[in-house]
């Protein structure tokens, strides 16, 4: 019995050691892009694009923020026809805007887009296959240590307030 159970430790620590190595670049591209989307609200990063259109005439903040996509519109002052928000005017008479957005350089764009994949793109296989690694990465570290070891009591404490934290993290971040 004993025999048995050290070969298959030794399998899943090898199995851990080679997945580790397979996904140590993409976990490097993962967090930095993760660290990314985290300061997205800021300039970091970003370029300046100015935006010139034609929309409907007549429309209050909030309509003029959903037709240039920008939440939480407020109007600063008003001169005439002209509606003056934060980087832009809108002239409400004939409808012409003029406003200037932050965007992610070129080059940054498809690294952020790695956390907003959905069923439907193909980016998806590879934030599932990601998330089954890790998955596989987080259990398999039980077999790196002989159970009743302190090593291993230790790692099962860490584990459970690893558990415990992301759970208040989770329920008390809003």
């Amino acid at each position: 019995m004993e025999a048995s159970n050290s070969k298959i430790r030794r399998k899943m620590r090898d199995l851990h050691n080679n997945v580790g190595f397979i996904i140590v670049g993409l976990v490097v591209i993962y967090a930095l892009s993760g660290i990314l989307q985290t300061y997205r609200d800021t300039d970091f990063l970003k370029h300046e694009i100015k935006n010139e259109k034609t929309i409907e005439p007549h429309l209050d903040a909030e309509k003029l923020g959903k037709a240039i996509k920008q939440k939480e519109l407020k109007i600063d002052k008003t001169e005439g026809a002209i509606l003056s928000f934060k980087g832009g005017t809108y002239n409400s008479e004939t409808g012409e805007v003029k406003f200037v957005t932050k965007e992610w350089y070129s080059w940054v764009k498809p690294f952020t887009e790695l956390h907003k994949s959905n069923s439907k793109g193909l980016i998806h296989y590879f934030t599932v296959a990601f998330a089954i690694a890790l998955f596989f990465m987080s259990v398999s570290a039980f077999w790196m240590f002989k159970p009743g070891t302190k090593a291993f009591s230790s790692g099962v404490i860490l584990t459970v307030v690893g558990i415990i934290a992301s759970i208040i993290l989770v329920l008390f971040s809003k």
